[in-house]
Formats: structure tokens, sequence, C-alpha cells
């Protein structure tokens, strides 16, 4: 059986991400052949630190950045500047059918600014690879929650709520997904605007709702769900998909109940893109301390179902 050739950017050297690579290669190799867009001489530099012994078959990538030295937990622009080319020669990877699907390790949003990147993260940038409206959806097979708005203020998630935009969202949600039951779609004011009388963006959410129903011919998503009920054991049951309108939202209760084996995918692009669902663990990177791989390997293994 041919097995998926998955590129796999390192993320942030000076975190966690090259420590998950090199510990799980054996196990995820049996299932995947992965690609990792580092080059040899930043491995070696980083096995050692990890006093880790490198694989014979660990693939790795040539001209990726310059070499800098690795300064476990700190944000520095060379760990950032590396870390976004690395991510770009996995999607080149994709882009050119040399591999499958691409998968990336964590990265320091601070580090990719200090680097002068001008993308606030794997999916900005994803949408200006491929001119297209990538959408963010993290969890797992028990509950994934995809975001209308991700990395912005809090203060202007309720200007950014307007019909137009979100009936395109959720069209495009379903096109991906094609879910067999019904999605909760979650309202943005307490009590999802108690009628008007808390805010109205749930009116504009319903409207958007019904446009995209009528466009697809399938009453799929519920109208406006209170958010402060909708991830109770109750509500929950009954429902895999839900769409949150700003990040908090949707990822405070999700990692509250899934927060080790929860991914993150980005939908609505011609590759398929997955990640971890956590940071680059500054705190703990190069210290011997036992890493968590559960959301690494169900990141591979959502590319395995897909």
């Amino acid at each position: 059986m041919i097995q998926k050739k998955i590129a796999i950017s390192i993320g942030d050297l000076n975190g966690i991400g090259i420590e998950l690579a090199l510990r799980n290669h054996a196990a995820i190799s049996k299932k995947v052949s992965p690609v990792y867009c580092i080059d040899p001489v930043m491995l070696k530099q980083a096995a050692g630190k990890l006093q880790l012994k490198i694989p014979s078959d660990f693939q790795t990538t040539e001209d990726i950045a310059p070499s800098f030295d690795i300064q476990p937990g700190i944000v520095s622009q060379k760990s950032g500047a590396y870390a976004y080319a690395s991510f770009v020669k996995a999607v080149q990877l994709a882009k050119t059918n040399k591999a499958d699907a691409i998968t990336t390790l964590p990265i320091h949003k601070k580090a990719w600014e200090l680097a002068g990147i001008k993308y606030k993260g794997h999916t900005d940038a994803l949408r200006d690879f491929f001119g297209r409206d990538a959408i963010m959806m993290l969890g797992c097979p028990q509950m994934y929650v995809a975001l209308f708005t991700e990395h912005i203020p809090l203060k202007e998630v309720a200007g950014c709520i307007n019909e137009k935009d979100l009936t395109r969202f959720l069209i495009d949600f379903y096109s991906e997904i094609k879910p067999t039951k019904k999605v909760a779609v979650l309202g943005l004011n307490p009590h999802a605007g108690d009628e008007g009388v808390l805010g109205d963006e749930e009116r504009i959410i319903q409207q958007a709702i019904e446009n995209a129903h009528q466009h697809i011919g399938s009453q799929i998503f519920t109208s406006p769900l209170v958010p402060d009920v909708a991830f109770t054991p109750r509500v929950r049951k009954n429902y895999t998909y839900y769409i949150a309108m700003y990040h908090d939202q949707g990822l405070a209760p999700l990692k509250a109940l899934y927060f080790d084996e929860g991914i993150n995918v980005s939908l609505n692009l011609p590759i398929l893109r997955t990640s971890v669902d956590h940071g680059t663990a500054f705190d703990i990177a190069y210290k011997g301390i036992p890493l968590n791989s559960l959301s690494y390997v169900n990141a591979l293994n959502y590319i395995l179902g897909h």
C-alpha cells in the first residue's frame, strides 16, 4: 500500500515542534511518508540540544533559510524567519504534487512579526497564497468548531458580522464538510440577543442562514443558538460541528473539553492542511519534559481519513 506523503513544516525551532517530530517519527512513518521541511544542519543542532538520535530515514529538505543558533524558549527574528520559510517550502511541495498534504508544527506569531512576515499565522498566509477564503476549523471527531472571525480584536467582531460574508462562509463550509446532520450556528450576543433586547446581530446571522439554505437546498444549519448553553452536555449531544462568530466563543469550550486531542484544519483550499492545536510551549522546550503528542498524531490521522 502506497503511503501518503506529508510535508511537515517544522514550526519555531526555539519551541517544541522539532522534538515532537523526532520523538514521533518511528510511529508516524508506519502510516505516512513524512518529509520534514528542515535542513540537515539545523536538524543536527536541534537533535544535539535535545540529546536525541536522528532516525536514519528522517527525510529533510535543502535550502530552507539561513542557519541560526537555536535559543530554547526565546522569541527571535531568525527563528521566525526559518519557521515561515519552512511553511512556504511545505506549501510548495503540496502545490507541485510532491506531497499529498501538509501538517504544520507550532509557530510563534511575534517571531513572525519580528521577521517582517505580514501574516498573523498560517491561515492568513494560505488565503493569500491560493486566493481563497480559507476556513479555520478546530477540534476532534467528537466536536469541531469553525470560526467565522479569527485573530482580530474582540471589539471588531460585531462590525464583521455581515450578511454577504457570512452567507458565503456557510455555503463554503457546507461544500467542504458535506454534513449529514444539523450544524450548530452560535449567536453573537448573550442569550442570542433576546429578540433584539441585547443586540440585533442575530438578525443578520439568521438571514445569512436562510440565504445559505436557499443556495444549498437543505435546512442544515440551526438558527442562532444561545452561546452559553450551546456546549452543555444536553445540547452538545445533538451536534458534531459548530460555527462560532469569534475565536474565544468557540475555542474556549472546545479546549476545555478536548484540549489534548484537538487539531486545526484549513478548509476551502486546493490542498489539505492540518496542524497541531497548541503553541510553541517555550516554557518546556528542550528541557526533557515529556510532551503530549496526541494533537500532532491526530493532525496526521485526519489526513489519512481524507
